[in-house]
């Protein structure tokens, strides 16, 4: 009986050692997702049923007050939609006067929180949407309030995703109200991040809004990620001392968002950038070229014909104008010559 314990515990190590070291096992850990999920589902079924039942069976004032509740926030909802829906359009305007080509909105799906890692030394959550659904590594997720994390490992139907306090994990930030940019990194408490290497002299307070930078090119820029809790200064250390609260909630959220970001790298970013205005600047000039011909061309007879008129009467005919103008000019340029020798000997007359 030892002898056989001790072959499955040394068969177990090496097959460990294996698996982390190589990816032999990945198909059969693929497969072993597969049945894992239907396990899920049938442990996950009783609490959607007690929730059905529970909203079945919900008072009616409860859910009357709730439906006034919810119309209340719809209205004022919509009403931050109007003026959301004006200030993206401003930023659209303005990232074309910059040429930029960053997106504004970007393409998320709704994912469903179906599992939690037992290890009470990493953050990893399981959710229900995997390679088939069109989910990458890296890719990033959040909920109603901000960054969660991004996904660490695939399979075919689910996803293990590795959240923002995880002591493996770090975001590049900066803080909302200035600009400064710092390195949020996990501590293993669900409730807590640091930034790391912050001066002592930076400009952040408590009570700062901590949001994603877009440096890496792995998180898109401008989501919340966390709000600065504490400062503490030291005057004998170099940096100071800060912590943050993540502004998702990473022990209550069930429904995630998986963000579909821009898959291109910066320079194809530039170059579509570039292309994109050299064929609007060749839209622009085409209907530019012939508008702006037909306006000299029709300010060149107008000038003449002003001309013509102020010294001639008659303005209309104009053939008959042009035929007198040769001979005009043949008799004018005659005295002007025969006037020079008129005047040298008066100006001889002058010297004597």
């Amino acid at each position: 009986m030892g002898v056989r314990l001790l072959v499955l515990v040394v068969l177990s190590v090496a097959l460990m050692v294996v698996d982390a070291r190589f990816t032999l096992f990945k198909p059969v850990r693929s497969q072993m997702s597969l049945v894992l999920m239907q396990s899920y589902w049938i442990t996950d079924l009783p609490q959607r049923l007690w929730q059905g039942v529970a909203s079945q069976f919900g008072s009616r004032t409860e859910l009357v007050a709730e439906n006034e509740k919810l119309k209340t926030e719809n209205l004022l909802l919509q009403g931050r939609m109007q003026k959301l829906a004006a200030l993206t359009e401003q930023n659209v305007r303005l990232r074309e006067l910059l040429n930029s080509s960053a997106l504004v909105n970007e393409k998320v799906e709704v994912a469903e929180l179906i599992g939690m890692d037992p290890n009470p030394f990493t953050h990893r959550i399981i959710i229900n949407k995997g390679e088939r659904d069109g989910v990458f590594l890296g890719q990033p997720v959040l909920d109603a309030r901000g960054l969660m994390g991004q996904v660490v490992e695939l399979m075919p139907y689910t996803s293990r995703v590795l959240l923002l306090t995880d002591t493996t994990h770090s975001i590049p930030v900066q803080v909302n109200r200035n600009g400064l940019r710092a390195i949020a990194s996990g501590t293993g408490n669900p409730e807590r991040l640091e930034l790391r290497h912050v001066a002592d002299t930076a400009d952040i307070k408590e009570g700062d809004l901590l949001v994603s930078s877009g440096l890496g090119q792995r998180f898109p820029a401008g989501y919340p990620v966390a709000t600065v809790k504490e400062v503490i200064h030291d005057s004998g250390q170099p940096f100071a001392i800060v912590r943050a609260v993540p502004t998702a909630a990473l022990n209550r959220s069930r429904y995630l968002l998986l963000v579909f970001s821009d898959p291109r790298t910066a320079e194809e970013r530039a170059n579509d950038a570039a292309q994109a205005q050299e064929a609007q600047d060749q839209q622009g000039a085409a209907p530019v070229v012939p508008a702006t011909v037909p306006k000299p061309a029709t300010a060149a007879p107008a000038t003449p014909a002003a001309a013509t008129t102020a010294p001639a009467p008659a303005a209309t005919p104009a053939k008959p104008v042009a035929t007198p103008v040769k001979p005009v000019t043949k008799p004018v340029v005659k005295p002007a010559a025969s006037k020079p020798p008129a005047a040298a000997p008066a100006t001889t007359g002058g010297r004597e």
